[in-house]
């Protein structure tokens, strides 16, 4: 506490003892960045007082140090399908949102942005905050009894039922993931709780993400798609989204999606989770995706808040449980049409029409196909003619070097063994280049 009373006493100078009249010596929650105590103000109010842990800047500088060398030996030695995902433009990203968590006032930014979207809504709880105490590393908020989601004792005492409360959830995520602007992006179940009344608690503001317009329409497309079971439109928006990469086959792609949601997840406790692990790992590798970099941390509040309520309602079909909450922000909207014009679409004797379209398309794929099949040939042929030219470059400075020796000339030796080195180098080079182009061209892919 010794180091804690420190900061505030920084903070918020002599002023302290007029602010706050106590404060708790134990951390109620603690984190890597921060930690929360209780505390009480002049007026009565009991509040949660973050705090910055001291000295984490500099311990955060050392852990990027240490991660920016693990991403560089995973870039070039972890057999992660190339292209799947960026691990440099990931370790970039990261920087900038630990580097916000760092600034307490924009996490007071953002959690004030919350607060006012979901200000009409009778279901979600945001604490107040005080903004006259918070600094760049002290972030002062109303105090919130809540229980964690996880909590099954707690959750079973609640007067609504265990669907509602996983529906509840969802209608609360879902407009942040499908709309334009900022989305939570660490909901883990320390930071959405519950209150007695049934009430969703939002806190720890710090990991956001944003999501920009024309992605908030390409997603909604998808869950339109996925939900009508048009995959084919499905397949289109993952293409828009960025998810598939130019070699990819549409049908292919439809097909398999087709049959990944129609897969029982019941079938999984009969399996061997190993060999599925290896099977779906083998699967992905083979298949032309990648992960744009800008989802990941969408990912992770998706997959998140999907584990909380599979925990909640783990009877239920996530999709089912789901339709009639995406259907009424559909409604609000006002886009309702789309979605029926999407199951329209995935009827049968719509797809007639659609195949035929595609047939009509096939010429013009077939053309583009063969154009990148050339370019990609035309270029790992300049690089053997490069290599093949470097390493004749090689030999004749060995043989220049060697007549240079024998001859007793030191100058033309010197020219000659410069001129193999730098060939060498060249050519080493150049097979780096080689290698790492081959990479993202692995066989699966072709």
């Amino acid at each position: 506490m010794g180091e804690i009373q420190r900061i505030l006493n920084e903070e918020w100078g002599s002023e302290l003892s007029k602010k706050v009249v106590g404060i708790e010596k134990e951390a109620i929650a603690s984190a890597s960045i921060g930690e929360v105590y209780k505390g009480a103000l002049q007026d009565g109010s009991i509040v949660a007082i973050k705090v910055q842990r001291p000295n984490i800047q500099s311990i955060v500088n050392t852990d990027f140090r240490i991660l920016s060398i693990l991403v560089w030996f995973a870039d070039r030695f972890v057999p992660i399908p190339k292209g799947f995902i960026n691990l440099k433009v990931l370790f970039q990203e990261l920087k900038q949102v630990i580097g916000r968590e760092l600034d307490f006032t924009k996490e007071k930014d953002t959690l004030l942005y919350f607060k006012e979207r979901f200000k009409d809504s009778e279901m979600v709880k945001i604490p107040d905050v005080h903004q006259e105490l918070c600094t760049s590393k002290v972030l002062v908020m109303e105090w919130v009894e809540g229980k964690r989601l996880n909590d099954t004792e707690a959750v079973e005492k609640l007067e609504m039922s265990r669907q509602d409360l996983a529906r509840r959830l969802m209608k609360l995520f879902l407009p942040q993931w499908l709309e334009p602007g900022m989305f939570h992006a660490d909901p883990h179940p320390g930071n959405v709780q519950f209150t007695r009344e049934g009430r969703i608690i939002l806190l720890d503001f710090g990991m956001a993400g944003e999501i920009s317009k024309k992605d908030a329409v390409s997603f909604q497309n998808l869950i339109e798609s996925i939900l009508a079971k048009n995959y084919s439109k499905a397949v289109e928006c993952l293409s828009q989204l960025g998810f598939l990469l130019p070699e990819a086959n549409a049908v292919t792609m439809e097909k398999l999606l087709s049959e990944w949601m129609a897969f029982d997840l019941s079938q999984v406790k009969d399996m061997d989770l190993v060999a599925l692990k290896l099977e779906l790992n083998d699967l992905i590798a083979a298949l032309p995706i990648q992960v744009p970099t800008r989802f990941v941390f969408l990912g992770r509040s998706f997959m998140t808040i999907e584990g909380i309520v599979r925990h909640l309602a783990p009877e239920d079909d996530l999709l089912e449980l789901g339709k009639p909450i995406f259907t009424e922000w559909l409604s609000s909207q006002g886009n309702k049409w789309s979605f029926i014009w999407n199951i329209i679409q995935s009827q049968p004797f719509f797809k007639i029409f659609h195949s035929a379209a595609e047939f009509l398309e096939t010429p013009r794929k077939l053309e583009k196909m063969k154009e990148a099949g050339q370019r990609r040939e035309f270029q790992f042929t300049i690089y053997e003619i490069r290599k093949k030219q470097l390493f004749q470059l090689f030999l004749l400075g060995l043989t220049g070097a060697g007549f240079g020796e024998y001859a007793e000339e030191i100058l033309i030796m010197q020219i000659s063994a410069g001129i193999a080195g730098i060939a060498l180098l060249g050519y080493g080079v150049n097979s780096w280049r080689l290698g790492k182009w081959l990479k993202y061209m692995p066989e699966k892919r072709r």
